[in-house]
């Protein structure tokens, strides 16, 4: 059984790169079963619903190396800043030349 260890994306009410967290989340080691009787979906395997943070990627994967966990990596992909030369209070400058948008 592998282990992904990776980083979430953030949701849309955070903004800021700081204190991003890693996860370690193991994968599931059979597939779901559906109980007859009332229709829920079930697993035996717990490690499924396990998922571990750590504060950064190197203590992750210290922790799987330490415990024999086989991991596969998976690399953020590097978000693009939006920087304006007037910042956040340009939207409300006085002295704006262009339409009002917004």
């Amino acid at each position: 059984m592998t282990a992904r260890i990776y980083q979430p994306a953030r949701n849309a009410m955070q903004s800021g790169q700081s204190k991003t967290e890693w996860l370690l989340e193991h994968s599931p080691a059979s597939a779901r079963a559906i109980d007859p009787l009332m229709g829920w979906t079930s697993a035996a395997d717990t490690q499924a619903q396990v998922k571990l943070r750590f504060e950064s990627k190197e203590a992750a994967i210290a922790y799987a190396a330490a415990n024999g966990i086989a991991y596969q990596l998976v690399e953020p992909k590097p978000r693009a800043h939006n920087l304006r030369k007037g910042g956040y209070g340009e939207n409300f400058a006085t002295n704006r030349r262009g339409a009002w948008t917004h």
